[in-house]
């Protein structure tokens, strides 16, 4: 079994846009049974929609603007990362949170290529074992990690350019390892509802049961999400309710009492009326 520690950096911003948001470069260390790296890949790539880096993605990255300019596009770059997937008969890729395996998977579909590769591939969420290794449950980052482990990363590692990003995430796993659930092991899922939205819908669900009301998906829709989100996207709305019934069948919301009151509804409103501020 090898490990491919894989990073995606894209060009993200901090103004609205219609248009998508592209990988623009893919780093990558590959290790061995025993942990050990054995190769690395590392590639910019030019993005179709600005392809000129913004203040921000250039301050963050460090990535210059005349790499990005001679760079190939996506569809050449994932192909050249395929090829070195390659010799691997037998490979689990690593990633610091869901974002990385979200990326390459859009930027396939937006340049037209077949995905079905990209939603086969296993992946373990290493972000989401290390919250569970350390019982929080706030994310953290790659650099907080390495610091609360005591791991001294190479002084030639820059955050937030891929490669090394990888680089420094496999010496958290390397550190945590033998601490890891691999029964976690995932596959890439299309996600329609974003974290905020879902922590809005388990916020609220707190606050009713507290004001001893007993919640339900309805009064959510009606007193929480209507307003805040596209409460006439189908996917998304499966999922928020999904993401309600799995909170309610948690132990302690089966022991909620339901008010009588026909005035209930209301003043459980009152409560939530902004409960992502918790």
């Amino acid at each position: 079994m090898d490990y491919i520690v894989l990073d995606i950096e894209f060009n993200g911003r901090k103004f609205a846009s219609d248009l998508p948001m592209e990988v623009i470069e893919i780093g990558a260390v590959r290790l061995d049974a025993e942990l050990r790296q054995t190769g690395q890949f590392t590639a910019l790539v030019k993005p179709v929609y600005f392809a000129k880096l913004n203040d921000f993605i250039q301050k963050k990255t460090g990535i210059p603007q005349e790499g990005i300019d001679a760079a190939d596009g996506f569809p050449a770059v994932i192909g050249e990362f395929l090829k070195w997937l390659g010799p691997s008969e037998q490979f689990l890729i690593i990633t610091w949170g869901g974002e990385d395996m979200k990326r390459i998977v859009f930027d396939t579909r937006m340049h037209g290529l077949d995905d079905t590769y990209w939603l086969g591939v296993n992946y373990y969420d290493l972000l989401k074992g290390y919250i569970r290794y350390k019982g929080v449950t706030n994310d953290v980052s790659v650099e907080n990690a390495l610091a609360e482990l005591g791991i001294v990363a190479d002084e030639d590692n820059q955050a937030h350019r891929a490669l090394d990003d990888a680089r420094m995430t496999a010496d958290i796993f390397r550190a945590v390892f033998g601490s890891l659930d691999f029964e976690r092991i995932q596959q890439y899922v299309d996600v329609y509802s974003n974290a905020k939205e879902r922590k809005l819908v388990k916020n609220a669900i707190r606050i009713i049961a507290a004001q001893k009301v007993t919640p339900t998906w309805p009064l959510i829709v009606e007193h929480v999400l209507t307003g805040k989100i596209a409460t006439d996207d189908a996917r998304k709305m499966a999922e928020l309710e999904a993401v309600f019934e799995a909170e309610m069948l948690k132990p302690q919301r089966k022991s909620r009492p339901a008010s009588a009151s026909a005035a209930a509804p209301a003043a459980a409103a009152e409560g939530v009326t902004d409960p992502s501020a918790t």
